[in-house]
């Protein structure tokens, strides 16, 4: 089976990513470790992706399209694959499409986790790192017993500057921009399944299991 993964941040798209690739026996294929196994084999591809990557700028999405090509023909992807974290946008989504004709294969299903903004805001920003030992908590869902100290180290908490509520809505605002026509455009091609994501997590695998016919 083929499918592509999408999500907001604080979806718990990750978790999913990880279960669900396990349960169906295919790989997980993330646009990070594309670019990281490229630039380690020193493919032609990955060295340009390098470049673009070390200034701080943007891959382009020829070069990222020609990475996921690279990745979905090699052998582990024959029986199917999971792809998180691309596309991200409609053109990116036509590049695909063109890429996956050429492989002369296609995508089965399109599986969108939603989650209430208000719900990702809450789970996104309360979370605190420990500034000693690294180790992360919730105030909500996975509190330190030892308040605003590290429970395991007793090393002062924090929010990083990425989970201010400011930057979480700056990311979600982004997400739903790029993502709305993505969605539509999977919605039209009849391939989308929107699966609520507010609830607990092997719930979640569960009703996306069903979705897809594997349960």
């Amino acid at each position: 089976m083929r499918i592509i993964l999408m999500g907001p941040p604080g979806a718990g798209k990750g978790t999913q990513a990880e279960v669900l690739t396990k349960r169906l026996n295919i790989p997980h294929i993330s646009t990070g470790d594309m670019f990281r196994k490229a630039v380690k084999e020193g493919t032609p591809l990955g060295m340009e992706a390098k470049r673009y990557m070390d200034s701080g700028r943007l891959v382009p999405d020829e070069v990222t399209v020609g990475i996921v090509k690279e990745r979905l023909a090699e052998e582990d992807c024959q029986n199917g694959f999971l792809l998180d974290g691309f596309p991200r946008t409609v053109p990116q989504a036509d590049a695909l499409e063109r890429t996956l004709q050429e492989l002369g294969v296609k995508i089965d299903r399109v599986i969108n986790i939603d989650v209430d903004k208000d719900a990702l805001l809450k789970r996104l920003t309360g979370r605190r790192v420990c500034k000693s030992c690294g180790a992360t908590f919730h105030i909500d869902y996975k509190p330190s017993r030892e308040g605003n100290k590290c429970e395991f180290c007793h090393g002062e908490l924090y929010q990083r500057s990425d989970d201010s509520e400011f930057t979480v809505a700056n990311r979600l605002a982004v997400y739903a921009e790029q993502t709305a026509p993505l969605i539509e455009y999977y919605e039209r091609k009849g391939l989308l399944l929107n699966i609520a994501g507010d609830t607990e997590v092997e719930t979640v695998t569960q009703n996306i299991l069903k979705a897809l016919g594997s349960v």
